[in-house]
């Protein structure tokens, strides 16, 4: 039996928060998160929402929160968004000079009980994670550069789910494998056949005339 590829709609394509909860309502029958883009006008060029929205949009929706923070200080927030409401937090590797603070960030965002994530870009090789992987319960790969919508899916994408799913065999250690950008139907057969677990969709899901078949089709 395949296993269920879970679908985390993106909130990057809408534009305000009583969109965004709209959004939320409108796919929850059918979606297994939403997927909340944090970005500072930073570490990534766009700007969208604080933790102060997010904790709204958490008392609005019963969908899950997977909370991707694309921003350049991501200590100084994570207990902010952490009792927004946020079920996945996940942090940038790329943001972090000092890798010795992204095993702490990554140990206390475990011991708050949310799932600790951790997000590399196009350009980052997955061997550059690997010690950090066991603090790890989601690796998140961008499959297109943070920060805008609407972008064209980077194949190597496929061969970095490979190798993440290769290192889980054999150093023994388990997280989930989360792809966000560019995502469709086609693409997400191929990364089910590699192997992912959760799925991102911004632009497919929110422009589509029927965003519960969508939700379908990328399953």
């Amino acid at each position: 039996m395949d296993k269920k590829i879970l679908i985390a709609p993106s909130t990057d394509p809408v534009k305000t928060v009583h969109e965004i909860i709209d959004y939320a309502e409108s796919i929850k029958h059918n979606a297994d998160f939403l997927h909340c883009d944090i970005m500072d006008g930073s570490f990534v060029e766009n700007r969208t929402y604080s933790y102060t929205t997010l904790g709204l949009i958490n008392e609005k929706t019963l969908l899950p929160l997977d909370v991707h923070l694309m921003i350049s200080n991501p200590s100084k927030y994570i207990d902010k968004f952490l009792q927004a409401g946020a079920n996945i937090l996940t942090v940038h590797y790329e943001a972090y000079k000092n890798k010795k603070k992204l095993i702490k960030d990554l140990e206390h965002i475990r011991e708050s009980g949310t799932l600790s994530g951790l997000s590399i870009k196009p350009k980052t090789p997955v061997s550059e994670i690997l010690s950090y992987l066991s603090y790890t319960d989601v690796v998140l790969v961008m499959s297109v550069e943070p920060g805008k919508s609407g972008q064209q899916f980077i194949e190597d994408t496929y061969q970095k789910v490979v190798q993440l799913n290769k290192i889980k065999t054999d150093y023994n250690v388990d997280f989930k494998i989360e792809v966000d950008g560019g995502v469709n139907p086609n693409i997400s057969a191929k990364l089910k056949k590699y192997g992912v677990d959760i799925l991102v969709s911004g632009s497919y899901i929110y422009k589509s005339d029927d965003r519960l078949v969508a939700i379908s089709n990328l399953r």
